[in-house]
């Protein structure tokens, strides 16, 4: 109910901005954005067209301007971007006043002409930050991290840091966490603002440095960020370099973003598609295609290898025709416990609560896992064929028992081969410096099918050889 009256409220918003707009009231329609907040006018103005945006952008504040742009989409960002292209003023204030995190990961998604261009609208202080944050490797926290923060000396009293932080605090990305730096900006430590608003005015900050201190290194990639963020339930984290001078910081919120990033990006892949660098309504059709085609032709090819195996078994399937009426739940057995295996590893290595140390503790879990499973599926199978013989269902002959037997032995081994799969490849593809993820469910079902017809064939002749075959 709520979200109908907010969808009810936006499409007021947005209709009273378009004729506001037609009538060309702008001083009423710049009144009147002034009373939304930057995110409503973030989710009202992804449903105007460039134009309106354009208007838009150009009658807000320049505050109001940065904190509706950061919370664009890329798309839209670009959008905007290219809309504003002739005012050149409103592009080179927009620009100047996003945080320095925000732009990067902004210009991160042009190309680089594109961001050449851009560049060049900056003032020298910021062009400086710019140039020096995409220097960073892709995907490394250098990234991420912002220069807007407030940093004291250890010499401060409390008093002359509080004066520090309100003359330059204004600009800090968080106010939550101060960092103590020496002269030559080493970090030393840092202080919790509640701690100096509650300490005497004469006591000196080197009394509440905190030694234990927990930093990043601006090379680092981002999901360790996202690991120390996790552990240590921090707001933000100083950012150094290799000599420990405090070069920036990262906050919670971005870690945030970057942690709803890769797990999108896994779960594209573990579904068999490649990411998409678009969200899935803003993805043109060829691209779509394009990005899960790969994928499929692959596992396609994969299956045929399925074809060849019941081919290669062709005379005895022939023999028993009996036995191919169980493929389907052999093979899909095997490649449901992959699968299993498989996101629960991938997501454990992701997490971190695993390494590749633990390969040999995974593979005795999940041979024993893959055991019970097996025995329980097997005796499923055998249950199922023994009810519908002897409640008169299906007739599988004569040798119905050994048929269950099959079946239920089949079931052990190829469940258990499953299971050791699914664990065993994002390890390995871990191991090669590649992707876990990309151990996607297809990927490990595919697999785990070519191999079940070959064991629940070899144990059908071992079984039904001098009786059937």
């Amino acid at each position: 109910m709520t979200m109908k009256i907010k969808n009810f409220f936006q499409k007021n918003i947005i209709s009273n901005i378009r004729q506001l707009i037609e009538s060309k009231s702008w001083q009423e329609l710049k009144s009147q954005i002034n009373e939304v907040s930057p995110l409503e006018i973030a989710d009202i103005i992804t449903d105007l067209n460039e134009n309106e945006q354009v208007i838009l952008f150009r009658l807000f504040t320049r505050e109001q301007a940065k904190k509706v742009f950061e919370n664009l989409p890329i798309q839209q960002q670009k959008q905007i971007i290219n809309g504003l292209a002739e005012y050149r003023h409103n592009i080179t204030n927009l620009l100047n006043d996003l945080d320095p995190d925000d732009r990067t990961a902004f210009f991160e998604e042009l190309p680089g002409e594109v961001v050449q261009r851009l560049m060049q609208l900056l003032s020298p202080q910021e062009k400086d930050i710019a140039q020096r944050l995409l220097g960073y490797p892709e995907e490394s926290i250098g990234r991420l991290m912002t220069p807007a923060y407030v940093a004291v000396k250890p010499y401060f009293t409390v008093a002359q840091a509080m004066e520090h932080i309100r003359e330059y605090g204004e600009d800090s990305e968080t106010l939550n966490v101060i960092y103590v730096v020496d002269d030559n900006w080493k970090l030393l430590g840092d202080i919790r603002i509640r701690e100096l608003i509650l300490a005497s005015p004469e006591q000196f900050i080197k009394e509440f440095i905190d030694h234990e201190l927990i930093t990043l290194n601006a090379i680092d990639d981002q999901e360790v960020a996202v690991k120390l963020f996790r552990d240590h339930d921090r707001i933000a984290l100083p950012v150094v370099d290799s000599y420990g001078v405090l070069i920036g910081i990262v906050t919670v919120d971005y870690v945030l973003d970057v942690t709803t990033e890769e797990s999108t990006e896994d779960f594209q892949k573990f579904g068999g598609a490649e990411s998409l660098d678009l969200s899935y309504t803003q993805t043109p059709l060829l691209e779509l295609v394009k990005k899960r085609a790969g994928w499929l032709i692959i596992l396609f090819v994969g299956e045929m290898f399925t074809a060849s195996a019941m081919g290669f078994f062709e005379d005895r399937i022939a023999q028993t025709i009996v036995l191919a009426l169980f493929v389907p739940l052999i093979i899909s057995s095997g490649g449901n416990s992959g699968s299993q295996a498989a996101s629960l590893i991938i997501r454990s290595l992701a997490l971190g609560e695993l390494t590749l140390k633990n390969w040999w503790y995974i593979m005795k879990k999940e041979i024993q896992s893959g055991f019970l499973l097996g025995l329980l599926l097997g005796a499923v199978g055998f249950a199922r064929i023994m009810i519908w013989q002897m409640a008169g269902f299906h007739d599988y002959g004569f040798y119905w028992v050994w048929i269950g037997l099959i079946v239920a032995v089949s079931l052990l081994f190829i469940v258990m081969w499953g299971t050791i799969s699914g664990s065993m490849i994002p390890v390995i593809l871990k191991r090669c410096g590649l992707d876990p993820a990309t151990a996607s469910a297809p990927f490990v079902a595919t697999l785990v099918d070519v191999t079940g017809l070959i064991i629940y064939f070899s144990v059908a002749i071992l079984f039904l050889t001098e009786k059937l075959l």
